[in-house]
């Protein structure tokens, strides 16, 4: 089993959760190959940390599958923005933490 974490990152939890349920349960190398293709900001990220779980598992992507890619909330950055007549609103930049696992696919005997 090969794991990866990768914390900290300057991304919504919850724009990395709709990347991250496509992906789980499937082949590293499709998951690989399918992220590549996704415009989103995500997509790019938890590819790396896909590749470095199955580099740390030392498997090859097309020998293993994605047992589980979990995003937690991590902390959030407030800022403020001025406004017209001496007021300020507030600016969240939420961060998350990524979790990849991949294990070794088993083999179905007929």
């Amino acid at each position: 089993m090969g794991k990866s974490t990768l914390k900290f990152i300057r991304l919504s939890s919850t724009k990395a959760r709709l990347i991250s349920r496509e992906v789980q349960g499937m082949n590293a190398e499709l998951a690989l190959a399918s992220l590549e293709f996704m415009p989103n900001k995500a997509a790019k990220i938890i590819a790396k940390v896909i590749a470095s779980a199955v580099a740390n598992g030392g498997f090859e992507p097309e020998e293993v599958i994605i047992s589980s890619c979990r995003v937690d909330r991590g902390p959030v950055l407030k800022r403020f923005r001025p406004r017209a007549r001496g007021r300020a609103t507030p600016i969240r930049k939420p961060t998350s933490h990524i979790f990849v696992e991949v294990a070794k696919e088993q083999k179905k005997d007929n």
